[in-house]
């Protein structure tokens, strides 16, 4: 039992649960009104085959560092639970069934390279090369993260009906959305954790820069995530405007609270936007579901506009 828990510890369940969270009404609002159940589970389990092997792959890669942070040190490979070897086995494993899976029982090889595209990014470029030289690293890192919304979509576009428009526009947005919103959310967890990165060497915003510095960046991503989720406002009713304008507002109070008492002088909790900001992105995209599965006349239409734009 304790292999077995190890193994699972590899793949990062939670943070799998928030990529899971982020297909489920891409694909959703891909096929607004006309849902494909089994389509959507058949994806969920291959994206968290995906999700599994780029998070082991990070570890491993990580292991260096967990061994120095307090936060990691539990982690499977720093206990010597599963040995670097096995976990890389397993990653590829994990990998390649990922692949096949959203290629063969998906119908989309373009998910399938998308899979293999995010691993690579993941692993090669944020874990190896960004994370450990600059600050800057889950601006771009963070890339990575977005791309389950653009799995789901592809998934949903290569089994639509010949001629259904792509609309890839959304996907895009949705994609800018995690974007924008990974590094005030990564970035409030670095300040509450900056010793830890510091010891390791890990050049997180939070170590190299004065906390005012911090929680002003944090406003700023703050503001531009808050604005991009308005750019679906178009392709979607009055559900999601009133979870994306109510949401929105919240955050945006929080961070600018942080920077307000970081600028004052004053104790703050940073872990506490960190976990808001989880909730925040989840009433984002639970808001976009129910209004994808409700399919009610959009924005968009009711204004004269189109939406349709590739």
């Amino acid at each position: 039992m304790e292999t077995i828990k190890a193994y699972i510890a590899l793949t990062k369940p939670r943070v799998i649960e928030l990529l899971l969270v982020a297909t489920i009404p891409a694909m959703l609002q891909a096929a607004r009104g006309e849902n494909n159940i089994l389509l959507i589970l058949l994806t969920l389990v291959g994206g968290w085959m995906g999700a599994a092997a780029a998070n082991t792959f990070n570890m491993v890669a990580d292991s260096d560092i967990d061994q120095k942070m307090g936060r990691t040190r539990a982690r499977p490979l720093v206990r010597h639970t599963v040995s670097n070897r096995n976990a890389t086995i397993f990653a590829w494993v994990m990998l390649v069934g990922s692949f096949l899976w959203l290629w063969l029982l998906c119908n989309s090889l373009l998910a399938g390279l998308f899979i293999l595209l995010t691993n690579w990014f993941y692993a090669v470029v944020y874990t190896k090369w960004l994370k450990r030289r600059t600050w800057q690293n889950v601006i771009w890192g963070g890339a990575a993260g977005c791309m389950p919304v653009v799995i789901g979509w592809a998934v949903i576009t290569d089994n639509a009906p010949e001629g259904t428009p792509a609309q890839w526009w959304q996907a895009i947005v949705l994609f800018l959305i995690i974007f924008f919103w990974t590094p005030p959310h990564t970035w409030a967890l670095a300040m509450k954790y900056r010793d830890d990165y510091e010891r390791a060497g890990v050049p997180m915003l939070p170590v190299v820069r004065e906390p005012a510095e911090v929680t002003r960046q944090i406003v700023w991503y703050t503001w531009a995530t808050v604005i991009t989720t308005l750019l679906l406002v178009p392709a979607a009713s009055w559900i999601y405007l009133v979870g994306a304008v109510a949401g929105g507002a919240y955050f945006l109070i929080m961070a600018h609270s942080l920077h307000h008492g970081v600028r004052r002088g004053k104790e703050v909790k940073p872990l506490k936007l960190f976990i808001l900001s989880n909730n925040y992105l989840a009433l984002v995209f639970v808001a976009l579901s129910a209004d994808a599965v409700l399919g009610w006349e959009t924005i968009g239409s009711m204004l004269g506009w189109t939406t349709t734009f590739f």
